[in-house]
């Protein structure tokens, strides 16, 4: 984006999201093209710096949206249509949330790390023995780590390659579910239970921070899981009667519904995301001072 005039003696343009000024004349308060280290103030009002601040912000927003899309289609292992990864490519927020983002394809051997995406030519990846190689398969799945059979291999792999994912996936952290049998039949994970905060205000914020949703007494997170929806629910001690507040234990239902579930009915991608929600909150909470009860 090239520099727009503001005013007499000040350009101003958008540079790694923010908006900056330079000085246009040697009588202004810099010489000539140097940047000023904060807008001027009597620039801060005009229409050109105002729109370039709207902007900054829109295209802020446009990329948390991209983020959050792949986020979705890599959680609930959707499979998306290759001709709609050519389409957003040349976006540039689009291409930081897919580029490295592992795929697979229709056979067992087309899976890599995406590098582009062509109308035309299909998708470029990186295999894992270390070839650029082309896909051209109707659609695509990003799939969540625990369904990826190499995951320690990609991990490998990718350090080698110096991969940095716009969206978290093969360095997520996993949990594998119990098998039947494994959890005598139990319904509920305590592991993480019993993480104190100061109040339920910082519980909550600390949950809403991280894109859960508070309903009623339960933190709460859905995840589709081969086709069926998940519900993964933490409970919070009640705001009325505790001064503190503290999670409680984790557990899942079907859909939206409050009977939980065993744990091994529960899908290995919920299971996992359940666990990774349950982590997160015990890692927020209060953590006393030296000498502190």
């Amino acid at each position: 984006m090239g520099w727009l005039a503001a005013g007499g003696t000040y350009e101003v343009a958008l540079v790694e999201g923010r908006v900056v000024a330079r000085s246009t004349s040697a009588a202004g308060t810099a010489p000539e093209g140097k940047r000023e280290r904060t807008l001027p103030a009597e620039i801060r009002d005009r229409p050109e710096v105002v729109e370039l601040q709207r902007f900054a912000e829109w295209l802020d927003r446009h990329a948390a949206e991209c983020v959050a899309q792949v986020g979705t289609w890599m959680v609930s292992s959707l499979p998306v249509p290759t001709g709609l990864l050519a389409r957003v490519w040349p976006d540039e927020a689009w291409q930081t949330a897919l580029r490295d983002i592992v795929v697979v394809g229709e056979g067992p051997d087309e899976v890599g790390f995406l590098r582009d995406a062509d109308e035309s030519d299909g998708l470029r990846v990186v295999n894992l023995d270390g070839e650029t190689v082309r896909l051209n398969p109707r659609t695509v799945t990003m799939p969540h780590p625990v369904l990826l059979p190499d995951l320690e291999e990609l991990r490998t792999f990718a350090a080698e390659l110096g991969v940095v994912q716009g969206v978290e996936q093969i360095h997520r952290a996993t949990w594998t579910a119990p098998g039947e049998g494994e959890d005598g039949g139990t319904d509920v994970v305590t592991e993480f239970a019993g993480a104190e905060y100061r109040s339920w205000f910082h519980l909550s914020a600390r949950a809403t921070s991280l894109g859960y949703r508070i309903s009623g007494s339960r933190i709460v997170d859905r995840v589709r899981d081969a086709g069926r929806v998940f519900t993964a629910s933490v409970g919070m001690s009640d705001p009325y009667t505790e001064e503190k507040a503290w999670t409680g234990g984790l557990s899942w239902s079907h859909g939206d519904g409050y009977l939980s579930l065993p744990l091994h009915e529960v899908g290995p991608v919920a299971y996992s995301e359940g666990m990774r929600m349950a982590a997160a909150l015990q890692a927020g909470r209060t953590v006393p001072t030296d000498g502190a009860e």
